[in-house]
């Protein structure tokens, strides 16, 4: 545990001053506090519920002021207790560093610090005065001593502003910036501070699962601000040259020698890695064996929630920014790892993403059988039918065994084929379905029938034509080790649901023979290329992995964050020779780990406001058609919408032994 000298944090106040123990007493209950990189020990730690100080020459004076100009920095001055009250403070505290005498004092300081804390607009107004408040309360001696001295010593370390939407988003997109340019009339600036993170916004606005919208704060007043609906929005209204714009005005001039990478995969993971790649001036090959980009988004993405025009756009920038697409390229047929380092690449990021389903292993399952479907096949046959290229047409009951998106996908697409009904059956409850909630009530509208606690027992066939399954009811037992609820069957309840079609969408890994011990890229237990997670290396220098291929298949949010990591720590090796340390990544760890940004209560008081929703097309007219579902929605319910964020900021700054190294994350 870390020794904590004095500090007050959330209500609890530690004085350990004077004491025999040297002065120190551990503190429990929190974690990561002792070393910031490996050597640099940490001396002291503000947020905003605090601080700890972990050395007695810590300067407040010093650390204080490093926090009050990040808070003067980001404030949006929309009120003027926060506008005006973090400029007068790091100034009145800047003056102090310096050994002179400040007019406003530590009594004016403390008035100023409450008037922000009480009155102020937003989180971050709200709660950046919180840490000098208890310091000016509980250790102004400490301060007294410090002015005393004379000027305060230069302190090594850095400061970190984020909110809990932010450490939601794997892509740690900064949402309330987006936010606030939305509600300043300047979608064309929200665009970019989106592109500063993945080129996907028009995807990602029509089928992300949220992971902000979950963290919002506004949950405890009302409703969720709807996050994905604005990143929509935006992105619809600056297409073409808007988004070029912003993209071109970051790139880096190209290097020189020049240096090639190799991105195997042209799935989401694939192309944020080679967009930032691209962005950062490198020369950029993405072989992919299909022929069209996208990944999964392209094919396992229904039209009526994707329109492949919007993402064939977006992926277009790969080639606007120099970068070259290699279709029908497939690695383990006509290339492998070796065959691209011989090529003259630098460097290798694998996104081969997790295209091969997982099969149900229940008794009469044969994947030959006319009318059995893996998921990612079933999917791919339906953007062959909706392309033009090849037809597909169901008729009688379709089954669908699975809770996922991709089991959503199936089940809503089986519909528009024309399946005379379809059954959903799903093992655990409702509330256990990772499958996003506005998918499954989708669903639900549009006639799709659910069978939960349920699973396949046997497959049912006749003369190599599927024509049944056998389910079985299944009861909640004790929890797992991880906290959810085991399912047992109940024997007895055996029952057969025929049907002339079973989609089996359970799972999904990389394909088999991707990959083969010649490459040198090492597998893990569930066979996904084993990587380190902190900066996605494999087993073999100069080569990175990342998205499904390594996590197991997961969401297009968490493909394109690894893309922008993979290209992190791929530029920082070749410049370099190594990876190198990520200060925010370590900052973030230390804000979550402690679960720092976790809240049941609101600073002040909220008044309810109504969610603005999407338009969308009547269930009884889409389900028989591709065309979108969810449409764009107008320029004022964005306006309204954007207000509703509340700008939950939270300023975190560590003060350390020894100069913390440069990164990039």
């Amino acid at each position: 545990m870390t020794n904590v000298v004095y500090g007050y944090w959330n209500g609890t106040l530690y004085d350990n001053r004077g004491k025999p123990s040297g002065g120190t007493s551990a503190l429990s209950g929190f974690g990561g506090l002792d070393e910031f990189n490996p050597g640099n020990r940490i001396l002291a730690f503000f947020g905003d519920r605090g601080f700890f100080v972990f050395d007695p020459h810590v300067s407040l004076i010093d650390a204080f002021w490093r926090y009050m100009a990040k808070a003067a920095e980001q404030s949006c001055g929309k009120c003027t207790p926060c506008r005006m009250g973090t400029l007068l403070v790091r100034d009145a505290l800047a003056t102090m560093r310096r050994g002179d005498v400040s007019s406003l004092g530590l009594d004016g300081i403390a008035r100023l610090a409450r008037q922000m804390n009480e009155t102020s607009l937003c989180g971050l107004g709200q709660t950046c005065g919180r840490a000098l408040i208890a310091a000016l309360e509980h250790f102004r001696d400490e301060l007294e001593d410090e002015l005393s001295a004379g000027s305060a010593s230069e302190q090594n370390g850095m400061t970190y502003m984020t909110a809990p939407c932010i450490e939601a988003c794997p892509s740690k997109i900064n949402v309330p910036r987006y936010i606030d340019y939305i509600r300043d009339g300047r979608p064309e600036y929200s665009l970019g501070v989106i592109l500063q993170k993945y080129p996907m916004a028009a995807t990602c606005g029509r089928v992300c699962v949220r992971f902000c919208e979950m963290a919002c704060r506004r949950n405890l007043v009302d409703r969720a601000v709807g996050i994905k609906t604005l990143k929509r929005y935006v992105a619809d209204q600056q297409k073409g040259p808007q988004a070029l714009q912003f993209t071109r005005s970051m790139a880096a001039a190209p290097l020189r020698p020049p240096r090639r990478i190799a991105v195997v995969g042209a799935g989401p993971a694939g192309v944020s890695c080679a967009y930032h790649l691209l962005l950062r001036g490198f020369q950029v090959d993405v072989m992919e064996t299909l022929d069209v980009a996208g990944g999964m988004a392209a094919i396992g993405i229904p039209s009526y929630r994707l329109p492949k025009d919007v993402l064939h756009k977006e992926s277009d920038i790969i080639t606007t920014l120099g970068g070259r697409f290699l279709f029908r390229h497939t690695m383990g047929q006509d290339f492998h790892v070796d065959d691209l380092f011989s090529g003259g690449y630098d460097a290798v990021f694998l996104a081969l993403g997790c295209q091969q389903g997982v099969m149900l292993n229940v008794p009469g399952e044969d994947t030959s059988l006319k009318g059995y479907e893996p998921g990612i096949g079933f999917l791919l046959k339906v953007h062959d039918h909706v392309a033009g290229k090849k037809l597909l047409k169901l008729s009688g009951n379709v089954v669908v065994v699975g809770g996922g998106n991709v089991a959503m996908d199936c089940a809503r697409s089986a519909l528009r084929m024309g399946a005379g009904a379809v059954h959903v059956v799903y093992r655990r409850s409702r509330e256990d379905m990772p499958a996003d909630h506005e998918e499954i009530a989708a669903a639900e509208q549009e006639g799709v029938i659910f069978h939960f606690l349920t699973n396949p027992s046997r497959i049912l066939s006749q003369q190599g034509r599927l024509n049944g399954v056998e389910l079985i009811s299944m009861r909640q037992a004790e929890p797992d080790a991880r906290g959810r609820r085991k399912v047992v069957p109940i024997a007895g309840t055996e029952e057969v649901l025929e049907c002339s079609t079973l989609i089996a969408a359970v799972g999904q890994q990389v394909r088999s023979g991707a990959l083969s011990d010649a490459d040198g890229v090492g597998m893990n237990n569930w066979n996904c290329i084993d990587v380190n997670q902190a900066t996605l290396e494999t087993s073999r220098r100069g080569v990175f992995a990342g998205g499904d291929c390594a996590t197991g298949a997961s969401t297009l949010i968490h493909a394109m964050a690894a893309g922008l990591k993979a290209a992190r720590s791929i530029d920082s090796f070749l410049r370099r020779g190594r990876v190198g340390f990520a200060p925010r990544s370590r900052m973030r760890q230390i804000i979550n780990g402690n679960k720092m940004l976790a809240s049941d209560s609101m600073e002040m008081p909220v008044r309810p406001q109504y969610r603005v929703h999407h338009p969308e097309l009547d269930p009884e007219v889409r389900k028989g058609m591709f065309e979108e579902v969810e449409q764009t929605i107008s320029t004022e319910d964005a306006y309204r919408e954007a207000n509703r964020c509340l700008r939950c900021y939270r300023i975190y700054s560590v003060i350390t032994e020894q100069p913390i190294p440069e990164g990039t994350a």
